[in-house]
């Protein structure tokens, strides 16, 4: 292997070595766009740096992996580094080393001992794993003012170059409004790893993913897209990969367009990721073939470098003062307001580009939906706080491209002012925690909780309804990826989470969770009854309220991770969903469907605006109206009453409708009691009648054929809920909801 100088020259003994094919003289090329592009007679490679002094591209051998030939890119035009190399084609192996200044105290961590992977890389050729050779000091000392000459590029994934993108073939997209969507949270691996009807040579696959007994099990549930867990590549951080375990959720990124290798099956190699973006397509067609839209999880917060002991294997090493935001008083440290170790920085006009990019790719070549925004609180954050018209938001929202897609956004991070539930621009669904916790401590019996459930239950107006708004702004959730599942928050009172060997100190420590009378397991059939009941209470609130609902995988089937509410180091039967649990509870999927399907045919739980307790001009009738037992409006002194945990909520439309439409109300009646409520159901219109349709006292949620006329008495159930449609006398039996 030869260093080659600025005049550009390949030596042709190295590029002809070990098959690699034999290369021009380089010429200037263009430094645009950014990444490594190929054309009938070469490829062009353009990386920024504002802070280097020089660029060495760097090829490796395909049979071998050996370096074959080390090329300075000879142009440097507006900060981007770029020269373009005659013969290479798509499959050629490469990776970066960057010349500069090693003073970290200035922000400088330039080390060209280390190989580094070209950030706009869509293919590597193996997973990244730590290995303390990646480090751009001596590891051994813990102490980041010393250099490291070791040759990092035998631990480094080499990036591949792919064939343009743009020219894969796809399906239509699905384009599910917002106000239908129903989303449903999983990883790549959990969902596939212990499922029976996924071919065992592509479980943990974006193949398997995609397999027609898994889609059919989303399209019955009524699952509108599925948000997957970080698929960027990422990274095994050293603290895990010392004990024994793997960084199983993702969230550690190193390479934004490339998908994660490990997904794609276990052999690696460049033949390998040569199609990898093909099968990522090819996966993310047949979900929108079902109907099912795709959204990821992305983590443009932090990156997987960590702090000033981390590796150097990307950016850090390409320009760290520009990637990263520094610390003003020492820029030797790092800003961690993500509390992973340092924080991207999506101002600096360059990075920004990057991550616009990036998401562009996604959707434009990749073909996935939307995105799912990790601590993006983070990207709102200018030099005096968040602010939701900041630079990245702006972009974001502008752009043509990724305007038009679902965005949703996890709007907290732990940095000062950090939680922002509310305040991220018209256009951007959030993560509503508020609603998480308000229905788990509603179904846990805690007391005055009722009026904040009923704001939750009208899409969290107190949050949204402003700048116009929507109720899908609210995305509402039980349980997530983060914490515990459904069957653990109704079996565990305190986490478990030993098997991550921390000494049980990671995760949440308030889950607001109920096991109601036996930690854990257990064999009790009241007890089992009991959780089973409260898990479909919970799943009732979640898919009957105003908002955008999201299920986490495995809810539906019972899926435990043994009362572990922090499984991202567990890439094993802990982490992954237990399809067989469906067996404790079979009817579980049914009423996930059955909820759906309400939804779906009600337009009335999916309201075009917020609703309140305005009078209607058609009818003088009230848009929403909350009912006591007794059938009459609710007063002051019930919403005052810490023990009330009963009531009815009629819905009627908030939206004109024309005199031909029947403005069908719906009432909703929640029984958060210990004990069977007589609750007498209001008075409908003339004519009209209260069809039962809906039952959390039944497994599956189904009750028969039962019209109760205005003014019935009924006796509802313990902790339970009921739906009634308001439909007039005679009505089929299609328009009462019924098979």
């Amino acid at each position: 292997m030869k260093v080659v100088g600025r005049s550009g020259q390949v030596p042709k003994k190295a590029a002809s070595a070990d098959g690699y094919p034999r290369l021009g003289p380089v010429e200037a090329g263009r430094p645009f766009p950014l990444g490594a592009t190929p054309d009938a007679d070469g490829v062009n490679f353009a990386i920024f740096s504002a802070h280097a002094t020089a660029v060495d591209l760097c090829l490796f051998a395909p049979l071998t992996g050996h370096e074959v030939a080390r090329i300075r890119l000879p142009e440097f035009t507006d900060e981007v580094w770029h020269g373009y190399v005659p013969g290479l084609a798509p499959g050629a192996l490469y990776g970066f080393r960057v010349h500069g200044p090693y003073d970290p105290g200035n922000g400088h961590r330039f080390n060209p001992n280390k190989l580094l992977i070209d950030p706009y890389a869509r293919a590597l050729t193996h997973r990244v794993r730590t290995d303390e050779m990646m480090a751009g000091y001596v590891a051994r000392t813990l102490d980041d003012l010393t250099f490291d000459v070791r040759d990092s590029a035998r631990v480094v994934p080499k990036a591949v170059v792919l064939p343009r993108g743009g020219d894969l073939p796809g399906t239509g997209r699905p384009d599910t409004p917002w106000s239908r969507s129903f989303i449903y949270e999983g990883h790549v691996r959990g969902l596939t790893m212990q499922r029976p009807d996924v071919p065992p040579e592509l479980r943990g696959t974006y193949e398997g993913l995609a397999t027609p007994g898994l889609l059919d099990h989303l399209v019955r549930l009524g699952v509108t897209a599925v948000e997957l867990l970080p698929v960027h590549a990422f990274m095994d951080e050293g603290f895990l990969t010392r004990r024994g375990l793997t960084n199983y959720w993702g969230y550690s990124p190193i390479a934004y367009f490339a998908p994660e290798p490990r997904y794609d099956g276990e052999t690696g190699g460049r033949d390998r990721a040569l199609g990898i973006a093909g099968r990522f397509r090819a996966m993310v067609d047949r979900f929108h073939a079902a109907g099912i839209e795709v959204i990821l999880d992305v983590v443009y917060n932090h990156t997987a470098e960590v702090d000033q002991l981390g590796a150097t294997i990307a950016f850090r090493g390409i320009d760290n003062a520009s990637y990263y935001r520094l610390r003003a008083d020492n820029r030797r440290y790092y800003v961690n307001d993500t509390g992973t170790g340092n924080t991207f920085n999506v101002g600096h006009p360059r990075v920004l580009q990057y991550v616009l990019d990036s998401l562009r790719y996604w959707v434009e070549v990749m073909g996935v939906d939307g995105f799912r925004f990790d601590l993006a609180a983070t990207l709102g954050r200018e030099p005096p706080g968040f602010d939701p018209n900041g630079r990245f938001l702006a972009a974001l929202m502008q752009d043509p491209v990724l305007s038009r897609v679902k965005l949703i956004a996890e709007p907290w991070d732990i940095g000062p002012g950090g939680y922002q539930l509310g305040t991220f621009p018209p256009g951007v669904a959030e993560w509503n925690d508020s609603f998480r916790d308000t229905v788990r401590r509603f179904w846990r019996g805690d007391e005055a909780i009722t009026p904040d459930l009923a704001t939750r239950l009208l899409g969290s107006a107190d949050r949204f309804d402003h700048r116009g708004r929507r109720p899908w702004s609210s995305v509402n959730f039980v349980t997530a990826h983060d914490g515990f599942t459904l069957a653990d928050l109704t079996s565990y009172a305190s986490k478990h989470n030993e098997a991550n060997l921390e000494d049980n100190r990671d995760g949440h420590h308030d889950n607001l969770s109920d096991n109601h009378g036996v930690e854990g397991p257990t064999d009790d059939p009241v007890i089992l009854a009991a959780r089973r009941r409260t898990r479909r209470n919970m799943l009732a609130t979640l898919l009957l309220s105003q908002g955008t609902p999201m299920l986490t995988a495995g809810d539906e089937v019972g899926n435990s991770q043994g009362g572990n509410n922090n499984a991202y180091c567990q890439d094993n039967p802990t982490g992954w969903i237990d399809w067989a649990a469906a067996a404790a509870d079979p009817e579980l999927p049914a009423l996930v469907a059955a909820l759906a399907e309400l939804r779906g045919r009600l337009s009335l739980l999916r309201q075009p605006r917020f609703i309140h307790a305005k009078i209607r001009s058609a009818d003088g009738q009230l848009e929403v109206q909350w009912i006591a037992p007794t059938g009459r409006s609710m007063t002051t002194g019930d919403w005052r009453d810490p023990g009330f945990r009963c009531f009815g909520l009629i819905l009627r439309s908030a939206a004109p409708r024309t005199a031909a439409e029947d403005s069908t109300s719906v009432l909703i009646v929640f029984n958060g009691n210990t004990d069977a409520v007589r609750f007498a159901l209001p008075p409908t219109r003339r004519s009209h009648a209260w069809h039962h349709v809906f039952s959390t006292a039944s497994a599956d949620g189904r009750v028969g054929a039962r019209a109760s006329h205005a003014r019935t008495v009924l006796s509802v159930e313990a902790k339970s809920v009921l739906v009634f449609e308001e439909l007039r006398s005679g009505a089929t039996r299609e328009q009462r909801g019924e098979p």
